[in-house]
């Protein structure tokens, strides 16, 4: 019965001012002959089958399988939906900081230090994103915290600048923005408002997109950041490098800095291919203009490697572990020279 409904539906041809549109639906499929299940239960599953059809391609039909991980997955992911509504209301994310510093010996300005989401759960124990940004992104909740993380950003910043304690959040903050955010009708002259609203000058702001963001609806993002850096703020390209255009997709972004991905950095001192591209990057980036700094800089070694290859910034364990936002004490002095053998 699903299919033939999935078939009715591909084969009806929608016209609309002398056009044709092709119309589909993904239809989830849940067995009710048990008894004991309840309505909210069945109607879950229907959900969680629904998600897998248009995951798996759309324009399909998808049982439902209890023990599938598939299944698990999405359970656990929309379990976190109602759990992010809660912390929301419950005021229970929080922002720590973590500051990028110059690979040169003298003392250099740092570019900026980086704002990093963090969830409390309901017994105060940190949760990292990774556990809950896929089901933030999935469920369209990245808009609601992102505009969490500038208004409360926003908020400190400007309650340190009245103090004129600059040292406790350093010089300039740089924000991620998720895509859904970016495409949001209303999110740009929602940044607009929180500016005038906290009276936070735009030099101070530096806002990181990732690479996928960016490359997954270029024509917005170009946009989204040149209204912006025309107020006067910066951007950073984040994660730069794992897409498969790079190169050709970043002559095309007006973004100030490069984050070269951590993936590359990690272990560039064991793998030649990953030295070579960091090396890569980095030539590109100044060529074009642009500012480079490393991601997950976890060792003295290989910030000296990245010193010799010429990289600006650095940012990692090996610089400064993450703080909670407020109570970062931002260094006067950058990173020491090492002496590797």
């Amino acid at each position: 019965i699903a299919q033939l409904l999935r078939t009715a539906v591909a084969e009806f041809r929608f016209v609309w001012k002398d056009r044709s549109f092709n119309v589909g639906v993904s239809v989830g499929v849940v067995n009710v002959s048990d008894a004991s299940q309840t309505l909210a239960a069945v109607l879950s599953a229907a959900d969680a089958a629904c998600y897998m059809a248009k995951d798996n391609g759309r324009n399909r039909v998808q049982v439902y399988r209890p023990d599938s991980n598939e299944v698990a997955l999405r359970h656990g992911e929309m379990e976190w939906v109602n759990r992010l509504h809660r912390a929301l209301a419950e005021h229970r994310f929080c922002l720590f900081a973590q500051p990028c510093h110059s690979t040169r010996g003298e003392n250099r300005t740092p570019p900026y230090t980086e704002l990093l989401l963090r969830l409390r759960d309901e017994n105060n124990q940190l949760i990292p994103p990774a556990e809950f940004l896929p089901a933030a992104e999935r469920y369209n909740l990245m808009p609601k915290i992102d505009r969490w993380v500038v208004t409360t950003a926003f908020g400190m910043l400007a309650q340190h600048l009245e103090t004129d304690d600059g040292d406790a959040i350093g010089e300039n903050i740089a924000i991620n923005l998720s895509g859904a955010s970016i495409g949001e009708d209303g999110f740009l002259d929602f940044l607009r408002a929180q500016f005038t609203q906290f009276k936070i000058p735009h030099s101070r702001i530096c806002f990181e997109i990732t690479e996928t963001t960016a490359i997954t609806s270029l024509s917005k993002a170009t946009d989204f950041m040149l209204a912006l850096q025309a107020l006067g703020c910066s951007f950073a390209l984040d994660d730069f490098g794992v897409g498969v255009s790079s190169f050709t997709y970043l002559k095309n972004l007006p973004v100030d800095f490069l984050k070269i991905d951590g993936s590359f950095v990690t272990d560039m001192l064991q793998n030649p291919v990953n030295h070579a591209m960091v090396e890569a990057i980095h030539r590109i980036g100044h060529i074009m203009g642009k500012k480079t700094i490393a991601e997950s800089v976890e060792s003295p070694a290989i910030l000296e490697a990245l010193r010799a290859i010429g990289v600006d910034y650095a940012q990692g364990y090996a610089i400064a572990k993450p703080a909670i936002f407020g109570q970062f004490r931002r260094s006067s002095s950058p990173p020491r020279r090492v002496a590797v053998a």
